[in-house]
């Protein structure tokens, strides 16, 4: 039996091994710690892409790796932060490639340079917000099919270049206030349906940022976690941040 793993067949099994592997040996409190925060292998590269929610106001004049200038204010920093404190011996990189204003054609345009010419390990992508934010204001004419039919081949593009790589679809949400009102529907239910039919279509992992922040709405009011219905507050980045870890950990 070929016994082989892929690079990202390797993230998974560390992932699901590690809390497993110090229940043999461990103290109680090391086994909760090894639960929380399992292993992740050496070297791994991490590439955030996507629009302005990714962006985040990163200084995109500054390249270097694990920088929080060129990581931005919002959820990227906060996970890599959590990362990199945690797995100071995994050696990690991290990038942020989101762009303010971007839809998928967009990032489609600059694949090449900013997603697979780093070739990540674990690659998470945000988009969908500005696919039909532009629609609406007359700036673009792209359908929902469109929507579909450019993420899909921008993903088969990203599995036949890396196929090793593990891929993150996280969710497109709004939130009911500031911009977001009711020309947007059910058009962009729409178009978050997409987005979780094409990561379950080709087996990827998904991050359900819409039902978070619908039951965070419940805690407090859509302006206290997205301002504006679309960009996120701190504690709407803090949220976003704790979702996609709690995905990217599990086995």
């Amino acid at each position: 039996m070929n016994t082989k793993l892929g690079r990202r067949d390797l993230i998974r099994a560390s992932l699901a091994a590690a809390g497993a592997g110090a229940i043999l040996t461990a103290s109680p409190q090391t086994v909760m710690a090894a639960e929380s925060t399992p292993s992740v292998p050496e070297n791994t590269t991490i590439l955030f892409q996507g629009d302005s929610i990714t962006d985040a106001g990163r200084d995109r004049k500054n390249q270097s790796t694990n920088n929080a200038r060129g990581l931005g204010n919002g959820y990227p920093v906060l996970i890599a932060g959590k990362l990199l404190s945690a797995h100071p011996e995994s050696k990690l990189t991290i990038h942020n490639r989101g762009i303010s204003g971007h839809k998928v054609p967009d990032l489609a345009a600059r694949w090449q340079k900013d997603c697979l010419d780093l070739k990540p390990d674990v690659l998470s992508i945000l988009i969908g917000v500005n696919d039909i934010w532009h629609k609406l204001n007359g700036r673009y004419d792209g359908t929902v099919a469109d929507y579909e039919t450019g993420y899909e081949a921008l993903l088969q593009q990203t599995q036949a270049a890396l196929p090793k790589t593990r891929i993150i679809i996280c969710e497109p949400f709004v939130l009911r206030c500031g911009a977001i009102n009711d020309k947007w529907f059910p058009e962009f239910d729409e178009r978050r349906a997409v987005a979780k039919k094409l990561a379950d279509k080709m087996k990827l992992d998904f991050v359900p940022f819409q039902t978070m922040f619908d039951e965070a709405v419940d805690l407090a009011p859509p302006q206290y976690w997205a301002a504006d219905g679309v960009h996120p507050t701190l504690a709407g980045h803090a949220l976003m941040a704790k979702k996609w870890l709690e995905v990217f950990y599990q086995a």
